[in-house]
């Protein structure tokens, strides 16, 4: 059986559970202060480049709330991609805050620099929010990948305008894998990212490496302030310690990857006129080509906008009949494992209409 609901419907990865019985009678400090958190702070800086501030949360929602509330001050506002999580998949949880979020026109899920120097032209002054925190995520909630040359023109595009960089990295495994970036070109390009754990391996939690020293400053307060510091924080430690030694995290990603890929390729539709599949995106919106239609970097699919599209992605959308992105029971788009069938939101809500119309 498939199963497409979610890519965190199992528990975790058994080296994740030994590690957890093997420190579970152990005593140790609370709230993140014991030595397996601090060993697994270690392997990130060490892996990222960066020489400090690495925080353990609990989940993606969560991380992003209490890192832009920390991040801004009360009239700085967040650009986004209107497809991105916070806009539509955190219930308002950045603006519970006091911080705008605005929407960005992407059709492909990505912010761009001209996207974030078209919404810097407007008027800025005393009477408006001002845009201080570029919000990405990679994967994209549309399943497109952002590749090296893609973050670092868009760091210098937030040096030019004076705004953070900031990835939503809750699938970043899954990206790294498909578009060949790696855990240092996140610390060379954002001034902050998350590492996901939840979707690749953990039974939860989420890693915030702050890169930007200015940003540093009590973050553990807030933390604490947002109801995001573990008691038994040392639980995320050992986690993450676990699925980063010796390279099992981006090995768990690769074969998630390669998994979607295969669905991918399994009982595919018979050609139409001209050879074309129904329901499989073709390259630079080309139709036609069958089995020659072109794939994504190592086992990504690429919609009509030439785009890199994340393998599973790919699957919901030629399970879905759609081009280029999955789409939900209306001909909208789906988020995996977001909404449950039965929502009376989700992809069948008239906000997500209002920013997703259907192809």
């Amino acid at each position: 059986m498939l199963y497409f609901r979610n890519d965190y419907g199992t528990g975790a990865h058994p080296a994740v559970l030994e590690a957890l019985c093997g420190t579970n009678m152990e005593l140790t400090p609370g709230y993140g202060t014991d030595q397996y958190t601090r060993q697994a702070a270690e392997t990130i800086r060490d892996l990222c480049g960066v020489p400090d501030a690495v925080h353990f949360l609990m989940g993606g929602t969560q991380a992003n709330k209490t890192a832009i509330a920390a991040f801004l001050r009360p009239y700085e506002a967040v650009l986004a991609a209107a497809s991105g999580h916070i806009c539509v998949h955190e219930a308002g949880a950045v603006e519970q805050d006091g911080h705008a979020v605005l929407r960005l026109p992407a059709p492909d899920g990505k912010l761009t620099p001209e996207l974030l120097r078209s919404a810097m032209a407007g008027p800025v002054n005393e009477h408006t929010v001002v845009p201080r925190l570029a919000y990405i995520s990679n994967t994209t909630e549309l399943g497109t990948v952002y590749t090296r040359p893609e973050l670092l023109a868009l760091r210098r595009c937030c040096d030019e305008l004076g705004l953070y960089l900031y990835c939503d990295g809750a699938r970043l495994g899954s990206a790294m894998d498909a578009g060949g970036t790696g855990f240092a070109d996140y610390g060379a390009c954002c001034h902050a990212f998350t590492i996901g754990g939840t979707k690749n391996g953990l039974l939860l939690g989420e890693a915030l490496v702050i890169v930007e020293p200015a940003l540093r400053p009590g973050f553990r307060n807030c933390m604490k302030q947002q109801g995001a510091m573990l008691a038994k924080g040392r639980l995320l430690g050992v986690q993450f310690e676990a699925v980063l030694r010796d390279g099992l995290y981006l090995s768990l990603a690769a074969h998630a990857n390669a998994q979607a890929k295969r669905s991918g390729t399994a009982g595919r539709p018979a050609a139409g006129p001209g050879g074309e599949q129904s329901g499989v995106p073709h390259p630079a919106g080309r139709r036609g080509g069958g089995a020659g239609a072109e794939r994504g970097v190592r086992g990504g699919a690429r919609d009509g906008r030439g785009a890199h599209l994340h393998p599973l992605r790919h699957r919901l959308a030629h399970l879905a009949g759609g081009r280029g992105r999955p789409a939900g029971a209306d001909g909208g788009p789906a988020e995996i494992g977001d909404q449950p069938p039965d929502s009376p939101v989700g992809t069948r809500g008239r906000f997500d209409k209002k920013i997703f119309p259907a192809a």
